[in-house]
């Protein structure tokens, strides 16, 4: 039996002090300029001020997130591949088990021409540990009978089928596994990303992380959790026109109020990278839960989703548009009206309300 078939059935933070701002900043990342990896450079920047922290930090954010992006994709595509998969195993199994059948009948007619007087040659070929070489033989039609001869063709046609799910499936493991090292080596580049942020942030005083925050960083998580979470849902309007949030603004149908209402629903979960939901997300994980539960499917990845609609210029956006940002689209968030969207932003911040001004602006779509 084949193995196909075989297979298938059985930072610690620290204090620093300092006269100034500008002082324990620069002393607070000495030594950690290897850790972010920028320039390659092996030694502390000096002068670091908390806007230039700001930027490493978003900029290693930026690029863990495009990283994720590529891991969810991989993810994916492993899931989808394991999928097919298993139901060519599944297929193999019971063409075995027909195969299987074919070869009894075929035994019952060798036995039959043995106690007749002897059990033919081209039968007994049929019936060995090879059958295939022998059916690939010239003279095979000329030496059985027709009934033997519509068996044997059978059992040819069946071993063909078979060696053909084989080779299909062998190509379905070869792509599971290039998926699997691509999750891997992806996963390693985001825990790599992170650690250096977090290696930049931890090195932080609590007065240097205030500055950090309110030059737009993400660093008072707490803070941001209890605000946001504080912002009105979104509540169903009277008329055809769905539903209006905070924002005041009705999102143009049912679909897009449901999504955003999703969106308010979950203001202060954490960002995980790799999440859907329903606890944790990463961008596109929040885009494509709020759309689910809308009843509208979503690819799982920025780079797919920014595809899945119409296009809209950022002029045209309405509530529970897709808003997406970076060149490379490694970012979107759910427009909820009067330049505010709903977004999982990075690790150091949860689900909330921010401004779309707050990254590069790449597009947006309309699934709804």
């Amino acid at each position: 039996m084949w193995a196909l078939v075989a297979a298938h059935r059985k930072a610690r933070q620290r204090s620093i002090g300092g006269n100034t701002a500008r002082t324990a900043v620069t002393i607070a990342l000495a030594g950690a300029a290897t850790a972010t990896g920028f320039d390659g450079v092996g030694h502390a920047d000096p002068q670091l001020s908390p806007a230039q922290v700001k930027a490493r930090v978003d900029k290693l954010y930026e690029e863990a997130e495009a990283a994720t992006q590529k891991y969810d994709g991989a993810k994916e595509k492993a899931g989808q591949a394991e999928a097919r998969l298993g139901k060519l195993r599944d297929e193999a199994a019971r063409r075995e088990d027909r195969l299987n059948t074919a070869r009894d009948a075929l035994g019952s007619m060798a036995a039959a021409q043995y106690r007749s007087g002897g059990l033919d040659p081209v039968v007994q070929l049929a019936l060995s540990d090879h059958p295939d070489r022998y059916l690939d033989g010239a003279a095979f039609a000329e030496r059985v009978g027709t009934r033997q001869s519509a068996e044997i063709a059978g059992v040819r046609q069946q071993l063909r089928e078979l060696d053909q799910l084989r080779s299909t499936a062998d190509g379905e493991l070869t792509t599971l596994r290039s998926r699997q090292a691509e999750l891997k080596k992806q996963k390693k580049t985001i825990n790599e990303k992170l650690g250096a942020a977090r290696q930049l942030l931890d090195r932080l005083t609590p007065a240097q992380r205030t500055q950090y925050a309110q030059r737009g960083g993400a660093g008072d998580t707490q803070h941001v959790s209890r605000d946001t979470a504080r912002d009105p849902a979104p509540v169903a309007s009277s008329g055809s026109s769905g539903a209006s949030g905070g924002t005041g603004v009705a999102a143009p149908n049912s679909r897009a109020a449901a999504a955003v209402a999703y969106a308010y629903s979950k203001l202060g979960s954490p960002y995980v990278w790799g999440a859907t939901g329903p606890n944790a997300f990463d961008c596109s994980g929040l885009a494509q839960a709020a759309y689910r539960s809308a009843g509208v499917s979503l690819p799982r990845t920025t780079y797919s989703q920014i595809n899945a609609g119409r296009r809209v210029t950022q002029s045209e956006l309405q509530p529970g548009d897709l808003v997406f940002f970076y060149a490379g689209i490694t970012h979107v968030g759910i427009y909820i009206g009067n330049g505010q969207m709903i977004h999982a932003p990075n690790p150091s911040a949860p689900v909330r309300v921010a401004p779309i001004s707050e990254m590069p602006f790449a597009g947006a779509t309309r699934v709804a």
